[in-house]
């Protein structure tokens, strides 16, 4: 089963992602629940994710 788990699990209290994979708490709780299209979906937003919680610590 695919997974973008890098095992650095830290999630960021503001956001509730992990910044490590960038899934929030409920999709990694779920991963192994999802079908295959629902864990694509989700791998398919991580990228935007990553540059949204950039961009917001740059901001600050």
């Amino acid at each position: 089963m695919e997974s973008p788990c890098i095992k650095i699990c830290k999630i960021d209290d503001t956001r509730g992602i992990c910044t490590g994979c960038f899934r929030t708490l409920d999709e990694i709780v779920r991963w192994a629940r999802y079908t295959d299209a629902d864990r694509r979906r989700i791998m398919s937003e991580l990228d935007g994710r990553r540059t949204d919680l950039a961009s917001a610590e740059a901001a600050q």
